[in-house]
């Protein structure tokens, strides 16, 4: 192999060849020359319960993480003390501003045909009621196609989006619009069934958004079940009231922090694979799922590269993104505060689903660069981690990839995860101690062989 690589090198220098066709033969050897470093990381981060022993004291010192809250600044401040004392390189943190939405007291009950309290939680964003609340028939319509052919029966109601699960892109539109579609047709306020497939009385939270072309409502979101029987009742022909009082208001922006800790490169620091996962969370259960899990796994496959003394060619950064939530503040901030570093990234890498037993990753890129990172991939299939699919990435590094950085998401299990997403019920106890320890060794493993790669992934080119 050597005697080839030095041949194929005198061609690209020759001119005969580009660099992408180096890269391409080298990956040729990628299995023989990290087989035992690969070996080495997934044994010794299956040797403890580290990563999920440090995400289950976030979830328990912290609690749930929100922008603009307390408990997410000092999550910051003990994450930072972690990372040195952990011995990483270059940790610090970032100043962002994010918004700071505030739920306040809130209520759903029903009123006809017989009483009941409904659980309910509101959407991040939304304005509030009048202290007195609203109190209004209610009209539950399937989709927004249902309300545009009922528009006439909408008006001073409220209106309930009783939208089954199918995928969370589809399905979550109508808790991003549909207070915008509701207010058009006259509605005073909007609810919408919870965005899961699975519930026992859980409500859901998450963002949603107004139009300014339209006049604002409360909208919130009320259960699975509670939805269903709301729908039954109008089947069959019963008059629903329902009482929503919402105290919610949006604060001005507040200064929070991306953190961040880095293992330095040998050869070339300046180059950067970049991974990590988002810090903050709702403001309801711990945050452990969504993201604490995620921004763990990355932080402690950094620091398991350190123990090994494993230190690559290029830098490992790790980045524990602020605001991901409600407004996406942290990926747009590293970014911006990093764009002379950009054309130096060479990956990012995401956990963003839960740290659930991996099945591989999902990548963006070059088709150069997908051939090799498929290459690196099959040093996980002795965790059954090893596949490598094309599309993926993550909210938070989706400001690099619009700059060109290759991305990846790590792809998991994800048949819970919409059961727990921006619930009460995300808390750490739904983790499981060992496919957290395999996320972390997947994540180790993929960033350490790529920034150890003779040469960069290559960028598509424009």
């Amino acid at each position: 192999m050597p005697h080839i690589r030095r041949s194929i090198t005198a061609l690209v220098t020759a001119g005969v060849l580009t660099p992408w066709r180096l890269l391409d033969a080298q990956t040729v050897d990628i299995g023989q020359r990290y087989h035992a470093a690969a070996d080495r990381i997934i044994t010794a981060a299956l040797s403890d319960s580290s990563a999920y022993r440090r995400v289950a004291e976030l979830a328990d010192r912290f609690g749930p993480r929100f922008s603009g809250t307390d408990n997410l600044e000092r999550a910051l401040d003990w994450i930072l003390e972690e990372m040195r004392r952990d011995g990483l390189e270059n940790v610090r943190a970032e100043p962002v501003m994010v918004p700071h939405w505030v739920r306040g007291d809130e209520s759903a009950e029903l009123v006809e045909p017989r009483p009941r309290r409904l659980p309910m939680l509101g959407l991040g964003g939304s304005i509030r009621t009048p202290p007195e609340g609203i109190t209004a028939e209610v009209l539950v319509v399937s989709s927004f196609a249902d309300l545009a052919r009922r528009t006439a029966e909408a008006r001073g109601k409220i209106v309930l989006f009783n939208v089954p699960f199918t995928n969370y892109g589809e399905t979550v539109q109508y808790r991003g619009r549909g207070a915008d579609a509701a207010s058009r047709a006259g509605a005073v306020a909007s609810l919408i069934r919870s965005v899961t497939p699975y519930s026992q009385q859980t409500p859901h939270t998450g963002g949603m958004s107004y139009n300014d072309s339209v006049p604002r409502i409360p909208h919130a979101a009320i259960t699975v079940e509670d939805a269903a029987m709301l729908q039954r009742m109008q089947d069959r022909g019963q008059r629903i009231v329902v009482r929503l009082k919402m105290s919610a208001h949006m604060l001005p922006d507040v200064q929070s922090r991306n953190v961040m800790a880095e293992l330095r490169g040998t050869e070339r620091p300046d180059e950067v694979v970049v991974m990590g996962g988002h810090i903050d969370s709702w403001d309801v259960g711990q945050g452990a799922i969504d993201d604490g899990g995620g921004s763990v796994a990355a932080w402690e496959a950094v620091r398991l590269l350190q123990r090994l003394g494993l230190r690559p060619r290029r830098t490992v950064r790790v980045v524990l993104w602020t605001n991901e939530e409600n407004g996406l503040r942290g990926g747009t901030a590293y970014r911006d505060q990093h764009r002379t570093e950009v054309p130096n990234h060479v990956l990012a890498i995401e956990s963003d689903g839960g740290v659930f037993k991996p099945q591989g990753f999902g990548f963006s890129g070059s088709d150069q660069a997908f051939a090799t990172v498929q290459q690196i991939g099959r040093l996980l299939d002795r965790i059954e981690a090893g596949t490598i699919t094309s599309g993926g990435g993550g909210a938070d590094i989706g400001p690099l990839a619009r700059e060109g950085v290759p991305v990846m998401g790590l792809n998991v299990d994800g048949t819970r995860y919409f059961w727990y997403h921006h619930t009460d019920a995300d808390t750490v106890d739904k983790l499981d101690p060992r496919e957290m320890a395999l996320c972390v060794a997947s994540m180790a493993v993929m960033a350490y062989v790529v920034a150890d790669l003779p040469e960069g992934l290559p960028r598509v080119t424009r």
